[in-house]
C-alpha cells in the first residue's frame, strides 16, 4: 500500500458521489481529469452499477465534457461476466436478473441468456423486476445453479431520494433458496484485481477513490490498496466512528483532492 500521494501511478474511480450526482457534475471534474491526463496518472472507472454499459458511462461523461475509453470504464456487470468465463463452461446457460448492461457483457463473453433453467443466476440492479423473474431465479438456485451478484449496494441514490438497491434483491434471493451469492462487485477484492491487471500496476501505486465506506473503502482493504474518501456521497465522515477502518485520505470533494496531488 502506498502512503504518500505522490507515489500513484494509478487511481480506480468511483463514480457516482465522486464524479457527480445523479445527471449533475460535481464540482472540479473537467479539472480532475485534465490534471489525470496531464500527470500521466492511470485510471480505471469502477462502478458497482451494473444497468449501464461502459458506452452510456462513456457518453454520460461526454456530455459533461470529459472523453474517457471503454477500457477506462469497468462495471460490476463486466467485471461479472470476466469472473464467470474463468470459471464456467463456454456457451453455458444464465439466468439474469438485470438489464442491458448486465446482458450485454454476458452475451459478449459467450454465455447464453436463459429465460427458463439455467447453471448460472446473476442478480443485478433490474427495473423491470417481477415476481415471475424472482421466482424463477428461486427455482434455479435451489436446483443447484450458482448464485452470483453483481454488487451488495442495499441503497441506490436517485432524484427521488435513496431507494433499494440489489443487495436488498439479493437478499430475497438468499432467503429464499437459502443459499449465499458469490458478490462481484465492491467490497469484495475482485473488481479492484480486475482493474489493477487492466491498468497493469500494483498494490503499491494504486489508489481507490471512492465515497461510500461500506463498498469502495472497505473494499479497498480487501484489496490491500490504499484508498481516498470524498465527502460528497453517501458516507459522511461522522461514519468512520461506525467501522473499524478508515481511508488512508479524506477530502471534501475533488477540488481538494486536485490541491493535494498538485503539491
Amino acid at each position: 500500500m502506498t502512503s504518500k500521494l505522490n507515489d500513484l501511478a494509478a487511481l480506480i474511480i468511483d463514480m457516482d458521489g465522486v464524479l457527480w450526482h445523479d445527471t449533475e457534475p460535481l464540482p472540479g471534474l473537467i479539472e480532475f481529469f485534465d490534471l489525470l491526463r496531464k500527470r500521466n496518472i492511470l485510471f480505471v472507472l469502477a462502478t458497482n452499477n451494473a444497468s449501464k454499459t461502459a458506452e452510456q458511462f462513456q457518453e454520460k461523461l461526454a456530455s459533461m465534457g470529459v472523453k474517457v475509453t471503454k477500457e477506462e470504464v469497468l462495471t460490476s456487470s463486466q467485471a461479472t461476466a470476466l469472473y464467470l468465463k474463468d470459471i464456467a463452461v463456454a456457451g453455458s446457460k444464465v439466468f439474469v436478473i438485470g438489464e442491458e448492461g448486465l446482458k450485454q457483457p454476458l452475451k459478449e463473453a459467450g454465455f447464453e441468456i436463459s429465460t427458463g433453467q439455467a447453471d448460472y443466476v446473476v442478480c443485478g440492479m433490474d427495473r423491470g423486476l417481477s415476481w415471475e423473474k424472482l421466482a424463477q431465479a428461486t427455482l434455479n438456485i435451489r436446483a443447484g445453479a450458482k448464485f452470483i451478484g453483481t454488487n451488495p449496494d442495499t441503497t441506490f441514490p436517485t432524484e427521488r431520494g435513496v431507494v433499494h438497491g440489489n443487495g436488498a434483491v439479493l437478499a430475497a434471493l438468499k432467503t429464499a433458496s437459502e443459499v449465499e451469492p458469490i458478490i462481484i462487485g465492491k467490497p469484495e477484492p475482485i473488481m479492484y484485481q480486475q482493474a489493477m491487471l487492466r491498468l497493469g500496476t500494483n498494490k503499491e501505486n494504486t489508489i481507490a477513490l471512492g465515497d461510500r465506506l461500506e463498498t469502495d473503502i472497505l473494499g479497498a482493504k480487501r484489496a490491500g490498496i490504499s484508498s481516498i474518501m470524498v465527502l460528497t456521497g453517501i458516507s459522511k465522515e461522522s461514519d468512520l466512528d461506525l467501522v473499524d477502518y478508515r481511508p488512508e485520505w479524506i477530502f471534501a470533494g475533488l477540488p481538494e483532492l486536485i490541491l493535494a496531488l498538485q503539491n
